[in-house]
């Protein structure tokens, strides 16, 4: 029993004693990566969702009811202004007009015939040597055959309307689509949709902007010559660049007082048919903003309830009055110092500060999860940036 005492007594010795050791300072320097700021000139663009529109559509509707009895189209091709696309059974409306050319050529014969018979009784009119009732009749009966030629030559330009409208024609150049009536179909005037047929080129793209942004726009479409040729591209939807550039065609009239945005319309060409109409696109406005400008990478930023901040390395001198010599009690330290910037365009993985700090300041590029407003830092033991540039 005393030995298993004394045992116990020197284990908790041993216990007391190495919780007694000194345990090794903590190292309160934060290693992290820093990179000097420079000013640079960068391309950029500001980028704009937009979607293609035709700059002329039309619904075909036809003028006239009938059956189809032609199709002269390939659906989804190009078409030339004036093109024959549809044929509506004619042969009525053919035979209405022959009618009516019919009833006119009766018209003409009837006002020959009246004027003729007018003629004599004016003359005998003269010499008292007809009855003024029958010269009266001859008078009215002439005016009358007048009245029914023209009737019946607004009946000849009625039939004729209608069996040219039997056929369909191409309203100007463009690419028609597919097909809503089959051979055999019967159609309603204003009624039946046929096709439709949008313009194809040149091709309009609409975004829409912030009205904060609209007098810059305002600027761009005012001056007619920029200094950048590529300041209107666009992304197709598979991320590729449209090989041509675009001008501004239209600005809208009137700001949405709801969203506060107004929809812009540029025009690009469109030769090889590579645009369609309601595409998605990326409409990209150059940077007209020709100043040197402070690139950061994005990883260096944090962002703290919708504002952003970096941490800026500042020499500091911190003093130890239990150091046993001069040079122990004053030392140099690195600490951080988080600014708030305000930031502009992103460019890939890196992102432009407008304002909050200056070229030549050293900014924290790796480990700014690590840190606080005054934290020490260290550069020891760590790679250089990735993004390349002077610690």
């Amino acid at each position: 029993m005393n030995s298993v005492l004394l045992n116990t007594v020197f284990i908790s010795c041993l216990l007391l004693a190495a919780c007694k050791k000194k345990q090794p300072p903590v190292n309160p320097e934060v290693p992290v990566n820093l990179l000097k700021i420079k000013a640079q000139r960068v391309l950029y663009y500001d980028k704009y969702p937009a979607t293609t529109q035709a700059l002329n559509q039309v619904t075909l509707l036809p003028q006239v009811s009938g059956a189809i009895t032609g199709v002269f189209f390939k659906e989804g091709s190009h078409i030339r202004k004036g093109e024959k696309l549809y044929e509506i059974d004619k042969r009525l409306y053919q035979a209405a007009y022959d009618q009516a050319e019919a009833n006119l050529k009766v018209s003409e014969g009837n006002l020959v015939q009246a004027q003729q018979d007018a003629d004599r009784y004016v003359y005998l009119n003269k010499y008292n040597a007809v009855a003024e009732q029958l010269y009266d009749h001859a008078i009215i009966t002439l005016q009358n055959a007048k009245n029914t030629v023209k009737a019946s030559e607004q009946t000849v330009k009625t039939a004729k309307t209608n069996l040219i409208y039997a056929i369909v024609y191409a309203p100007f150049d463009g690419t028609i689509g597919i097909s809503q009536v089959r051979l055999g179909e019967v159609v309603s005037p204003g009624v039946t949709v046929l096709n439709t047929v949008s313009s194809d080129n040149p091709m309009a793209v609409d975004f829409i902007i912030n009205e904060k942004n609209l007098p810059f726009f305002e600027r761009l479409q005012n001056n007619k010559q920029h200094p950048v040729d590529s300041l209107f591209t666009i992304l197709l939807p598979d991320n590729t660049l449209y090989p041509y550039t675009g001008n501004i065609s239209v600005i809208d009239r009137a700001v949405d007082s709801q969203t506060g945005s107004i929809t812009i319309r540029l025009v690009f060409p469109n030769q090889e048919g590579l645009l369609r109409v309601g595409m998605s696109c990326v409409v990209r406005v150059h940077n007209q903003d020709t100043a040197p400008q402070l690139v950061v990478p994005g990883k260096a930023v944090v962002e703290q309830m919708g504002e952003y901040f970096v941490f800026v390395a500042k020499d500091t001198v911190i003093t130890n009055p239990q150091a046993k010599t001069d040079t122990g009690r004053i030392k140099k330290e690195l600490i951080v110092i988080q600014k708030k910037v305000q930031v502009g365009q992103t460019i890939g993985a890196n992102e432009i500060i407008k304002s909050g700090i200056n070229a030549g300041d050293k900014i924290v590029i790796d480990g700014v999860q690590s840190l606080h407003n005054g934290s020490q830092i260290t550069t020891a033991n760590k790679m250089g940036p990735s993004a390349g540039g002077k610690h």
